[in-house]
């Protein structure tokens, strides 16, 4: 009951805040002796990540890295009805801050954001420690109601210009079985073939050939979306973006028991608003929970997460952005072990990062 309570007060704190029309919360920085992360004050977005002491690019899109929750892509029609929007609540609300460290070999802040008409609780918290390119995000997300249900979570992370190049950034992952999404209306047309199977990183495309998904293409622009099975016997997976001539490489690692799916928004529109996502979730492909259902399991894989009533369930990934010494070309494997996240390139070549916190 108590959980109740305080989700009914954050929602009533939400809905007078409206009233007033109380300006959104500042932007948060948090940063270490290596990176400097910027967190909206609206749904926790991550929106830049620097390297300290190297050019300032940030490998973020425009929109960031969002949270996807409690809905990934279109709510169904009474959904939609009801008031739910595209992507779910938690990217829209307020976040309030709950604990924050700001000096000393740790730093951190902690998050906390309410969905009132999923009724549901989400407690963020983002950490960096001395040392180290690593950010650790560990996310527990809290249900009021008192029914299991199938829960809807991807974490949107996107990559955008001027780091997302043609012909200068590849993205590499341990993915295994893919579909390409079926249509989806967007200003470009796409390349890839709707609603067929095919193994990474080559896919179909309409005039019969096949494309590396790789790479971003250099001929035309286009928008496409395709979801991968995570290769089942790993516990971390990975997926890394690296820009080729400027030697920088940012990377995720999560694990599959939480992500066991990466979806690939493709939207090269070759402007500032191209972005490419590498979007890890619960479930294959941005569509309502109920189309998210009545497709499981996908390629062995369950395609959704339960949420037990009244229940807390949680979910831990980090991120890293470095530079590579010079021949880094593919990212053969990331791995987590030891305090240390090893790279490995396809070239032989490895680079290891302090890593002082497991996933």
């Amino acid at each position: 009951m108590r959980f109740v309570r305080r989700l009914a007060a954050g929602f009533l704190m939400l809905v007078a805040g409206s009233a007033q029309q109380r300006p959104s919360p500042s932007n948060l920085v948090l940063s270490n002796d290596r990176l400097e992360l910027t967190i909206l004050g609206t749904g926790g977005t991550l929106s830049r990540l620097l390297l300290r002491g190297e050019e300032p690019v940030s490998p973020l899109a425009t929109i960031g890295h969002f949270l996807a929750l409690d809905g990934f892509g279109a709510p169904s029609e009474q959904e939609r009805a009801a008031g739910m929007p595209f992507h779910g609540e938690a990217s829209k609300q307020l976040t309030k801050v709950i604990a924050s460290q700001d000096s000393g070999p740790l730093r951190s802040v902690t998050l906390q954001i309410v969905l009132p008409m999923a009724q549901e609780m989400l407690t963020r918290t983002v950490e960096m420690r001395d040392d180290e390119n690593v950010v650790y995000i560990t996310s527990d997300l809290e249900s009021a109601v008192a029914a299991d249900r199938p829960i809807s979570w991807a974490e949107h992370a996107t990559i955008g210009p001027p780091f997302l190049e043609k012909g200068k950034t590849v993205v590499d992952m341990p993915a295994l079985n893919c579909r390409v999404r079926p249509f989806k209306p967007g200003p470009i047309p796409g390349r890839l073939v709707y609603e067929r199977d095919f193994q990474w990183p080559m896919a179909p495309t309409n005039d019969n050939q096949q494309a590396d998904l790789r790479l971003v293409p250099t001929d035309k622009n286009y928008l496409d979306l395709a979801s991968c099975q995570m290769d089942p016997k790993r516990k971390l997976e990975f997926v890394t973006a690296l820009h080729l001539d400027r030697r920088l490489l940012f990377g995720y690692v999560f694990r599959r028991e939480d992500f066991p799916w990466l979806m690939s928004w493709m939207n090269y529109t070759g402007d500032t608003r191209a972005a490419r996502g590498m979007e890890f979730s619960t479930q294959p492909f941005d569509v309502s929970r109920k189309e998210t259902v009545a497709m499981n399991p996908l390629f062995g894989t369950p395609t959704f997460r339960w949420l037990p009533a009244k229940a807390r369930i949680q979910t831990r990934f980090l991120l890293f952005y470095t530079t590579v010494p010079e021949g880094f070309t593919r990212i053969d494997d990331v791995t987590l072990e030891g305090g240390q996240l090893t790279i490995l390139d396809r070239s032989g070549r490895r680079l290891v990062l302090a890593a002082s916190r497991g996933l």
